[in-house]
């Protein structure tokens, strides 16, 4: 059995500013619902030193792969707004069951900002 898997989650907070923080996280167990990892990252970054608050309290609900190990990664640079149906995490499957392996990359941000953005895919400066 391994020692759990390395995760990096990109906390998005703008979509259109491309504002976001990768944050990475070691052992993680693979068999934990993407629900319970959503709240230990939640729990985590909202005492993580070094990140600021905007990022800390803001309202997270969604996952999205955005990258696996050895595998394509995606030119846009928050990340991809293809594939959703595929990529976006399902709260009550594992993580496994979702396609996480060690050294995926998933961005967690607010689906509602997710959403305005994709309508209307414009970056500012």
């Amino acid at each position: 059995m391994s020692a759990g898997a390395v995760l990096t989650v990109r906390l998005v907070r703008s979509f259109e500013h491309r504002n976001f923080r990768p944050v990475v996280f070691h052992s993680v167990n693979l068999e934990n619902t993407v629900l319970d990892f959503m709240q230990l990252v939640r729990d985590d970054i909202a005492t993580r030193p070094g990140l600021p608050p905007p990022f800390r309290k803001y309202a997270y609900d969604t996952m999205k792969i955005i990258h696996q190990a050895h595998g394509a990664k995606t030119n846009e640079l928050v990340m991809s707004l293809e594939d959703d149906e595929k990529l976006i995490l399902q709260n009550e499957q594992t993580l496994r069951a979702a396609g996480i392996a060690n050294e995926t990359e998933v961005a967690f941000f607010r689906k509602e900002d997710y959403g305005l953005f994709k309508a209307n895919p414009q970056t500012a400066w």
